[in-house]
């Protein structure tokens, strides 16, 4: 009897563990039909065929067909993923929770945003000064702006007194804004709207009116017409839109595709500076003090990123990387402020600087391989300390005005939640000021950093997340995340997304990849134009890094990146489809030969370079680009595309033409979808309503296609069981 009951038992494990690897049942897919035109273009003497470009006209009625059929069908998908809803339960309740940011002072105000948990934006509340802060009311709720969340809050900017608040809204996601002006005391509109505004921050002069930016409206499309002639403008209250004075841009000899105008905390100086394309700017001051006083050049050409980021009367403290690509602070009269003048204040030193100003300080944050550290120095540039952090991590918002005797910064890295922290200026000490109450415990997780070794072998920086005590058996469902470009740095910060994936026994892996900006100028340029491969190759290696040392396998291996990292997934795919199982390229660049025809793509030729540059740039962007090199034959992971039709920083002709080519090509069993959230836009000012939903698709699609029919904690339930 006992010999039946073992031969019993272990055939129940031999099932068990076979169900446990079975594949899932798969859902049938009916791509909708794509229709094919004859478009040709010439690049140097060789025809480049376009069969899709008939999906760029965003305004048309087949366009407008096809993303409902495409929409039909990759829901009519989800819709079968059985744990579907149960990860959308599970992020909503992860997400209920306050979250409430940093104070701030505003004339007779302390204000700070707060969103109850599930509002689909925050809310701005305030307080007198001094007061109670828990006799806060609510001063503006953009939850009011549109029932569904689709308007957002962009920026807010106060006059000098605190008396009037300038504030943009975006549309559907659109990165075309509107100004509202509101007096902050009666919390009234005061004036018509501000219209047809794009890529502009507002910068008070005194309590008279303030500086924006923007571009002629383009003829047709608002969502994809090209936009290269940017502008500031000054805007004086009580006044017309119509009578609004042009500052700087607009000619036609050079296209300054972005230019923004700011005035120093002193109200002496307008600084303004043109950009050609994301990376270098030229540098101008003005001296408001003098009536029609000339524009003065500090510097004339965009061989640098350089910007004032305070002034003592005539000094100016420059931010720079000419001549120092890690960044250093220089110090010039404005009466002779050209480079030959310039005095180093901060020197450069071997990690990147991020400086700001509070409280009569330079605050220097240093990215220390991705990680923060802060050191405070004094206005003759006399280090007064370091700061001291709560831990190893991300830190930011060391600012305050001048008069301020403390300031708010944040922690974070991938296992602690946001927090907030109250800095005493002058005695460096730091308490905890907010931390949020979630249900996420980070004693259950551990993330650590590792080095791995590139194609060419450069060594590249990776951190790794996921719960304490996992197997590294090569079975972990593992979401590797990229960006690789225009200088940006991706640095620790807790995710709610990322929280509800590693409580599943995902693991979650971030890679530093050449052409962001965390080891500096000379970084960023190792990853572009006619060095771009070396972006995705440091991709490739990291997941062949995390597939030797056992976190996973090709099996369970998932690909994410959105924008510039949607390029990257896509090139990463198209260049090693049997590396990974799931591709999640969101809002990409993924045409590289046409990129820079839509809104302000033309801006991205720092990093890219574009097609009419030369055969040789031709031929390297024709090489890498996702959406022309999708080859019949081939296999291709399985695939989700995610897009907004309102994106007009990255148009979702990109990511419609790349689903078209995958559909039409794709070899084997392996869906691939599109999934196109509708009055959304590249990201910013998404209602959490709609941003769950997304995740829930994502990780749902991602795990079903993994292999796993029942959630990866409910299977490891099961096992314990």
């Amino acid at each position: 009897m006992k010999k039946l009951l073992l031969i019993t038992a272990l055939l129940s494990i031999f099932v068990s563990c076979k169900n446990e690897s079975k594949k899932v049942k798969p859902i049938t897919v009916n791509y909708p039909e794509t229709k094919k035109v004859d478009t040709v273009d010439n690049y140097f003497g060789e025809n480049v065929v376009d069969p899709y470009r008939w999906l760029e006209d965003d305004r048309s009625a087949e366009t407008e067909a096809w993303v409902k059929s495409e929409n039909q069908t990759t829901f009519g998908y989800l819709d079968n993923i059985p744990y579907r809803e149960e990860l959308k339960e599970r992020l909503t309740k992860l997400w209920n929770y306050e979250k409430i940011g940093a104070p701030f002072k505003e004339g007779d105000y302390t204000y700070f945003y707060k969103n109850d948990g599930l509002q689909n934006q925050y809310v701005i509340y305030r307080y007198k000064n001094d007061a109670d802060p828990e006799t806060a009311e609510v001063f503006l709720d953009p939850n009011t702006f549109k029932e569904d969340g689709t308007i957002s809050l962009g920026g807010t900017s106060f006059s000098k007194d605190g008396k009037t608040l300038a504030y943009s809204i975006s549309e559907g996601g659109s990165d075309w804004r509107k100004i509202l002006i509101m007096n902050a005391e009666t919390k009234e509109i005061i004036e018509d709207t501000l219209v047809d505004i794009k890529f502009s921050g507002m910068s008070w002069y005194k309590n008279e009116g303030f500086y924006y930016s923007s571009y002629d409206k383009p003829k047709g499309s608002e969502l994809s017409a090209k936009t290269d002639q940017h502008k500031v403008y000054y805007h004086k209250l009580g006044t017309k839109q119509s009578e609004d004075q042009l500052i700087y841009g607009g000619t036609p000899e050079e296209k300054h595709r972005y230019i923004y105008g700011g005035v120093t905390e002193d109200d002496r100086y307008l600084v303004i500076t043109p950009r050609v394309s994301t990376s270098g700017n030229k540098l101008y001051i003005k001296d408001l003090t003098v009536p029609n006083a000339p524009l003065v050049e500090i510097l004339g050409h965009t061989d640098s990123d350089s910007n004032i980021i305070e002034n003592v009367g005539s000094k100016l403290y420059i931010m720079t990387n000419l001549n120092a690509p890690n960044q250093k602070i220089v110090t010039v009269d404005a009466s002779n402020p050209t480079p030959e003048n310039w005095e180093d204040f901060i020197p450069e030193t071997e990690n990147v600087l991020s400086p700001s100003t509070g409280g009569g300080y330079f605050f220097a944050e240093y990215m220390v391989d991705a990680v923060s550290k802060v050191l405070q120095y004094d206005y003759d540039g006399k280090l007064v300390r370091e700061v001291k952090l709560p831990g190893v991590g991300s830190a930011g918002g060391f600012g305050a005005k001048k008069e301020e005797k403390e300031l708010y910064y944040s922690f974070t890295n991938y296992v602690t939640p946001g927090s907030i922290y109250k800095y005493d200026i002058e005695k460096g000490t730091s308490e905890l000021y907010r931390k949020p109450s979630i249900d996420f415990n980070p004693d259950n997780y551990e993330s650590k950093q590792v080095f791995y070794t590139s194609k060419d072998g450069t060594k590249i920086p990776m951190i790794i997340t996921h719960k304490k005590g996992i197997e590294l058996n090569g079975k972990n469902p593992t979401i590797l995340y990229g960006y690789g470009g225009f200088n940006v740095s991706l640095t620790p910060s807790f995710s709610i997304t990322n929280a509800v994936w590693m409580e599943q026994g995902g693991v979650y892996a971030v890679a530093n990849l050449r052409g962001g900006g965390e080891y500096g100028k000379k970084w960023h340029n190792a990853g572009t134009q006619m060095k771009k491969q070396n972006v995705f190759d440091d991709f490739i290696a990291a997941a062949e890094y995390l597939i030797s040392e056992k976190y996973t396998s090709s099996d369970y291996l998932a690909i994410r990146g959105g924008s510039n990292g949607g390029l990257l997934v896509g090139a990463t795919m198209t260049q090693r489809p049997d590396l990974m199982k799931v591709a999640l390229p969101a809002v990409g660049v993924l045409d590289m030969l046409r990129y820079h025809t839509f809104t302000a793509g033309a801006g991205w030729a720092y990093d890219y370079g574009t097609a009419e540059d030369s055969k040789e740039m031709f031929e390297y962007l024709k090489g890498y680009s996702p959406v022309h090199n999708v080859k019949e034959g081939v296999e291709y992971p399985a695939t989700l595309i995610t897009t907004g039709d309102h994106d007009d920083r990255v148009v979702p002709a990109h990511s419609f033409k790349f689903a078209a080519e995958l559909q039409s090509k794709q070899t084997g069993d392996n869906p691939v979808l599109i999934r196109i959230e509708t009055d959304a836009g590249h990201g910013a000012g998404t209602p959490v309503s709609k941003t769950i939903e997304q995740y829930a698709d994502i990780f749902g699609f991602t795990l079903y296609n993994m292999g796993f029919d029942v959630l990866p904690s409910k299977t490891k339930e099961k096992v314990k069981g």
